[in-house]
């Protein structure tokens, strides 16, 4: 099972010869986070728009004693292009088999979890569910089995949510383009792919087996979405892998060229950190700790204003409220990570992650309105 290079393509992985991969990998191995100053910082916070380097200022140790002053500037961006509209959207997962046996995940093949793969009646009783609380957009995530969560099987759960929701976007495994296409044609428009770690020497022993050992096949994923029509593609790495300062510049500057790559496409944000799972309860994100995730989130936000920033129920709702006024764009509510825990009468299947805030739709949208911002369920109309 095991693939004996990381950094070459399973058959039938499309290849898009794309250059990012090279260039985000070589930049971000010319970059010492020690070189940087406080002036540097300063600098990079006065600038009206800001490079590579002023994105590496702000992620430097440098910039940690002036992380006040990083959050005034974000803040600012922040109100510049979204005004005071956060996002409100919820998961569904649909199926926890999965096929790789990342070291780190609570779906891993080699898990002794409960399996699940809903069936179309249970996604329907699910999106009615989900519907039926006020939600406009939906956010449908499967463990990535070729197997038991195909894209046939993927795209007929699109065309059901797509009948209840604006707005219908995927996390699943990566896809090829034409099936990129084939999703976006159901009804999804956008999708998100998280790279893990952008260290490609920590990713090969995270990921001992299954096809997600392609670093580049996944590395394009978000450039074979947006040929196949997607509008939206989003991007993170998984905090506490790997060193954060590298993870958290390869991930800004990745989206910032597929940006310039592609115009139109809406760039997205998020970053998750690693979370305890059913399968290992003392997973964690070492030395991630909120301050600096406050750090990455603001440098984001500095470097790609237009971009939309997600913060998960990864967090607690105390460090979410805050951020929402500061940076995040998006935030979830009424989250379950397992399969089928939505509606009455389903069996469910174990989570993901575990989860640091379960608060609901009501309960978010008041933490919303308490820090003087709209809670929003759609910004946007699919033609």
């Amino acid at each position: 099972m095991r693939h004996t290079d990381h950094m070459g393509f399973y058959p039938r992985q499309e290849d898009l010869g794309s250059g990012l991969m090279d260039q985000v990998l070589d930049r971000v191995g010319q970059t010492d986070f020690s070189v940087f100053t406080s002036r540097d910082v300063k600098a990079a916070l006065s600038h009206r728009t800001r490079t590579i380097d002023d994105f590496a200022a702000c992620l430097s140790p440098a910039a940690a004693p002036l992380l006040e002053d990083l959050a005034g500037a974000a803040q600012r961006e922040t109100r510049a292009h979204f005004g005071t509209s956060i996002q409100l959207f919820t998961p569904l997962y649909i199926a926890n088999y999965c096929a790789n046996l990342c070291t780190y995940c609570g779906f891993a093949a080699d898990n002794r979890i409960h399996r699940m793969r809903l069936t179309p009646e249970g996604i329907e009783a699910e999106l009615r569910a989900i519907a039926d609380l006020g939600f406009e957009e939906v956010l449908i995530l499967t463990g990535e089995s070729p197997k038991f969560s195909n894209t046939a099987y993927i795209a007929d759960a699109v065309r059901q949510a797509a009948r209840l929701f604006r707005t219908v976007g995927l996390e699943i495994q990566p896809v090829n383009t034409d099936d990129y296409r084939l999703l976006h044609d159901a009804g999804a428009d956008a999708v998100s792919v998280y790279q893990e770690t952008y260290n490609p020497d920590a990713y090969d022993p995270l990921h001992p087996g299954g096809r997600k050992r392609s670093f580049p096949y996944r590395f394009q994923s978000q450039e074979r979405a947006l040929r196949g029509g997607m509008r939206s593609v989003g991007f993170g790495a998984l905090l506490g892998l790997d060193d954060w300062h590298t993870d958290a510049l390869a991930t800004g500057l990745h989206a910032s060229l597929v940006q310039q790559a592609y115009p139109a496409a809406e760039i997205s944000l998020s970053c998750p950190r690693l979370r305890p799972t059913v399968a290992d309860a003392t997973v964690n994100a070492r030395d991630v700790h909120e301050r600096q995730l406050f750090q990455i989130l603001c440098a984001y936000r500095l470097f790609l204003p237009y971009a939309s920033i997600t913060v998960s129920t990864r967090e607690r709702a105390g460090f979410r409220d805050n951020v929402i006024g500061v940076v995040a764009t998006k935030v979830s509510a009424g989250v379950s990570t397992g399969v089928g825990d939505h509606a009455e009468g389903l069996s469910s299947g174990d989570e993901q992650f575990e989860i640091a805030d379960g608060r609901d739709l009501a309960q978010v949208c008041a933490a919303v309105r308490a820090r003087g911002l709209e809670p929003v369920m759609n910004d946007h109309v699919l033609v």
